[in-house]
């Protein structure tokens, strides 16, 4: 009897822990905030998942969710896929720019990538035909396969001594 009492306790103690727990992490589903779709990530920083719908765009350096500030630390992957956005200025909060994020943008004619960066994703501008011109700051130490495949108008590119890691066909089908 006492075992089945003890054992009722505590399955009552682990689900009030539960949704003090569940409570005080923001939710991980995407929220928009200026147009854009973030999420929340380990309940200290956020992520870009989606910008579609937007010509221009201005990546928010930290965004407000439920009252609180978070600060925006990464482009997800395919978060502008197939999008019609012509521009992008990524804030010096962003470490990584995702796996196929900007995949086939081909009106992207313009990319501002911060000091802050440190990875580019594999196929990140994968298709960006429209591309001509790109600086990889000196931050970025890895840039992944296939990168900046069928960028048919990149004409000029910088990667600085700080990439370490280049992956496969980064730059192939470029001019």
């Amino acid at each position: 009897m006492k075992s089945i009492i003890i054992k009722n306790v505590l399955m009552v103690l682990v689900a009030l822990f539960s949704l003090h727990v569940s409570a005080q992490l923001p939710s991980q589903l995407p929220f928009n905030y200026n147009g854009l779709k973030y999420e929340i990530k380990n309940g200290r920083e956020a992520a870009l998942v989606s910008g579609n719908g937007i010509a221009r765009v201005t990546i928010a350096a930290s965004v407000e969710y439920n009252g609180k500030q978070y600060p925006v630390t990464s482009i997800k992957g395919k978060a502008f896929e197939n999008s019609d956005v012509i521009s992008v200025i990524i804030p010096n909060s962003v470490k990584s720019i995702g796996e196929q994020a900007f995949w086939c943008c081909e009106n992207l004619t313009y990319v501002s990538i911060p000091n802050s960066v440190t990875s580019i994703g594999g196929a990140a501008f994968h298709g960006c035909s429209s591309l001509t011109s790109v600086t990889i700051p000196n931050s970025v130490t890895s840039i992944g396969s296939s990168a900046f495949y069928e960028c048919t108008s990149l004409t000029s590119i910088t990667i600085p001594e700080s990439v370490t890691s280049i992956g496969d066909c980064v730059f192939t089908g470029c001019i």
